[in-house]
């Protein structure tokens, strides 16, 4: 499979294989957080619980901001991620309006009117051409 033109898509992160190798130490921390045990850990201190994951610098940084983009574009898994935003008591559409940088509410009206519209989200390029 060709995964040229993904990266001209905005708001697509693609989960490839380079992205799961890069992202596996952050996802199995986030994994580790379906454990209630592992979770008070977590809670308890955040630092010392990620330096059991040798992830890099700037995914534990990710993690400790909460910044849910950032730890996509460094390897994380949106399932994965979402354990983390669920041990938060954040659900998938918070996190997820979160990422589009609207509200709960805003989301929520946006999807049930049908979405985003396609209209300038389809290419980075035409953004280049456009301005």
């Amino acid at each position: 499979m060709s995964t040229e033109g993904f990266d001209d898509v905005p708001g697509t992160i693609l989960f490839d294989a380079e992205r799961s190798r890069q992202g596996y130490h952050l996802n199995m921390f986030c994994m580790s957080l379906m454990s209630a045990d592992n979770r008070a850990r977590f809670r308890a201190d955040e630092r010392a619980y990620l330096a059991q994951y040798p992830m890099t610098p700037a995914q534990a940084d990710a993690v400790l901001r909460r910044d849910w983009n950032g730890m996509l574009e460094l390897g994380g898994n949106i399932y994965y991620t979402a354990k983390l935003a669920a041990c938060d008591g954040l659900s998938f559409q918070h996190i997820a309006a979160l990422m589009t940088g609207s509200s709960q509410d805003e989301y929520a009206a946006m999807m049930l009117a049908g979405g985003r519209s396609p209209d300038g989200n389809r290419s980075k390029s035409e953004w280049k051409q456009r301005g």
